[in-house]
C-alpha cells in the first residue's frame, strides 16, 4: 500500500493503465505525471485526476495544456470535485 493516499498497488497499477491513451502527446504527460506524482496524490486529487481520465483524449489535452478550463467542462462540473484539488493535478500534469 502506497503511504500518501492509501491507495493499495494494484490501484495504482490500474491508474497507470488508464494513463495509457491514443495521443502521442498525451501520452508523454501522462508517463511522466504518473512516475512523478500518481502514488503521492491525495484522495480529491485521485477523484480529480480519475475524472479527468474519463475525459476523451482531445478534451483531455485540450484541459491539461489550459485551451479550455476544466471550469467550462460540464462532465467534471457535474462530479463537483474540489476545485484545488483540480489545480494541483492539472499543475503537476502540466509539469510547473
Amino acid at each position: 500500500m502506497t503511504e500518501a493516499n492509501g491507495m493499495t498497488d494494484e490501484e495504482v497499477r490500474r491508474l497507470s493503465w488508464r494513463c495509457r491513451r491514443g495521443l502521442l502527446e498525451l501520452d508523454i504527460v501522462l508517463q511522466r505525471f504518473s512516475e512523478k506524482h500518481l502514488a503521492t496524490l491525495t484522495k480529491p486529487e485521485l477523484l480529480a485526476f480519475d475524472s479527468l481520465l474519463d475525459l476523451p483524449d482531445n478534451e483531455f489535452l485540450d484541459v491539461v495544456t489550459s485551451r479550455i478550463k476544466f471550469a467550462e467542462v460540464k462532465v467534471l462540473n457535474d462530479k463537483q470535485l474540489d476545485a484545488d484539488a483540480m489545480k494541483t493535478v492539472l499543475t503537476k500534469l502540466s509539469g510547473h
